[in-house]
């Protein structure tokens, strides 16, 4: 039988010490000792303590633009290929801000219509976690364009400005993202990923160590302290880093970082299994020694071509004797098409297996989640 999970709060997360804000606004309270906004808000310091506590219970399962579309389908109120294919939405729900400033994101789908997605996910009691996939802002070209940048967007550099310009613009996004008691929604914010790969503007073929570190404080800082928003969490999420040296190359420090997140899309065998499960062992590990989250951020393979996939592969990775691990979450990518998806679909001749894995005590979806 599935266990049922409720947001709790510990004695850690009350004080009443005075925030020193930007503004001088004395009325945002410290909250907490733990976060890297140490004003967050009630809900997102619950929302912490919620997946630290309840990665000791099971696995939370997400899905990138759950709401939105699915194979064969767009823009359908209800519908969801997670929950077509065993009854339960995600508990984790991804959505990506590349884009911002036009009307649709790079996938195409309207920012509104995002927000209103967004709220009703948390409505229903799911988790939410934004990337972004911002365009280069030295070119003007997208995301994968790494003519290197980071090194012009800094303070003091030619295109900083414009740059604070963009992040203005993530920040009203965000600020948007409120519940119909007009609270703001908790967020894991999840910015600049698989910056230890080369494909992105600020991967490591592109800035160096130092210059990513300071895009990555230059950003918190101004949505924290600049924007004043108080509903962030914080990830970080290399992509397949094959040992906690490599993890920690362009780490930005635990000032910076709430969720120690992981991409992998490396499941194709089943050495992969045997890897995977071995540094999310020791992220758990690392991440319980500094007060952290540990989190698998994105995971999948494209259009699920292992039938047996989410149990002999995902599930033996997550669940592994020789290996154990604490991951909160593990979050698959979109399913835009019968050529292009990541979970399964009616029909999709991994559907059987998933069901397994949705039945496992460890994988838990929406329904496990009470009084968010």
């Amino acid at each position: 039988m599935k266990i049922t999970l409720h947001f709790a709060i510990s004695t850690l997360s009350l004080f009443a010490i005075s925030c020193n804000s930007m503004s001088n606004d004395h009325s945002q309270l410290q909250t907490n000792e733990t976060l890297v906004d140490k004003c967050a808000n009630f809900q997102t310091v619950k929302l912490f303590e919620f997946l630290r506590d309840s990665s000791n219970k099971g696995i939370l399962f997400g899905h990138q633009d759950d709401l939105a579309y699915g194979v064969n389908w767009q823009s359908e109120s209800g519908r969801s290929d997670i929950k077509e294919v065993c009854g339960q939405y995600p508990a984790v729900f991804g959505w990506d801000i590349g884009g911002i400033g036009q009307d649709q994101n790079l996938d195409g789908l309207n920012f509104d219509d995002i927000i209103a997605w967004i709220q009703e996910a948390h409505r229903m009691g799911g988790i939410i976690t934004i990337s972004m996939h911002l365009d280069n802002p030295l070119t003007g070209n997208d995301t994968w364009d790494n003519t290197p940048a980071v090194d012009k967007i800094l303070p003091g550099k030619s295109h900083h400005k414009e740059y604070l310009s963009t992040l203005r613009l993530v920040a009203d996004f965000l600020g948007k993202l409120k519940d119909k008691q007009d609270q703001y929604i908790p967020v894991i914010f999840r910015p600049y990923h698989e910056h230890n790969h080369t494909w992105s503007w600020w991967g490591k073929s592109s800035c160096s160590k130092d210059t990513f570190i300071a895009l990555w404080k230059m950003t918190i800082d101004f949505l924290r302290k600049d924007c004043h928003l108080h509903h962030l969490l914080y990830a970080i999420s290399p992509q397949d880093p094959e040992n906690i040296d490599q993890y920690l190359n362009r780490y930005p420090g635990d000032d910076y970082v709430d969720i120690l997140g992981l991409d992998s899309y490396s499941l194709w065998n089943q050495n992969s299994v045997s890897q995977l499960a071995k540094i999310l062992s020791d992220l758990s590990v690392l991440a319980k020694d500094r007060g952290k989250v540990a989190a698998l951020t994105e995971a999948g393979i494209e259009n699920v071509t292992i039938p047996d996939w989410w149990t002999n592969y995902l599930l033996h990775a997550l669940r592994n004797k020789e290996y154990p691990n604490n991951m909160a979450w593990a979050l698959i990518w979109r399913n835009e098409s019968k050529n292009h998806h990541f979970g399964p679909y009616q029909e999709h001749s991994s559907q059987k297996d998933f069901l397994k894995f949705f039945q496992d005590p460890i994988t838990l979806f929406l329904s496990d989640i009470e009084n968010f």
